[in-house]
């Protein structure tokens, strides 16, 4: 008897994460699909020669010098959001498909196929929207990783020859 009050806690605490953790899938998909709009036009505008990178927006807007380190911990800011969702998302699809498992089962059991269906559509429709999310996101991730890495090296290259010119004044 104890066991079975215990699962019955259980199930109703798990039970009780259903709706956040769908919320918060939900979220992850329309903060993809608007980074992936963000960077889209991003993408389009590095072609044009008028185009002013967030970095070097940054660094205008900078009144004292600023050194690798804080750009370095500017990038990782500026990267945070799309690392936290492109890692969470499939952690989130993963609880979104487990929870409605349990009553699939139970209805499984008892020969409910229709509710077996319904559970499963919702179980497999979220841990599909996550995963497109985290897909969406690690792949603007990593692109504008890449992006920004290289306008901090531009911006430490020409420190250098800065340095090394004013040495030789």
């Amino acid at each position: 008897m104890q066991i079975s009050y215990i699962e019955s806690v259980i199930y109703q605490i798990s039970h009780i994460f259903l709706w956040p953790v769908l919320i918060l899938i939900l979220s992850a998909v329309v903060f993809a699909l608007l980074s992936l709009g963000s960077f889209l036009m991003e993408s389009v505008l590095r072609g044009r020669t008028t185009y002013q990178s967030a970095f070097a927006r940054y660094l205008s807007q900078q009144k004292n010098p600023v050194s690798s380190d804080d750009l370095e911990l500017w990038i990782v800011k500026k990267l945070e959001w799309l690392r936290i969702v492109s890692r969470t998302a499939p952690m989130l699809g993963l609880i979104a498909t487990m929870i409605p498992m349990g009553p699939a089962l139970l209805a499984l059991s008892s020969g409910q196929t229709d509710q077996v269906g319904q559970n499963m559509v919702m179980a497999f429709s979220s841990v599909i929207l996550s995963l497109v999310a985290a897909s969406i996101t690690f792949f603007i991730l990593v692109i504008r990783r890449r992006w920004l890495l290289e306008e901090l090296r531009q911006f430490e290259r020409g420190q250098k020859y800065k340095e090394q010119a004013d040495a030789l004044s």
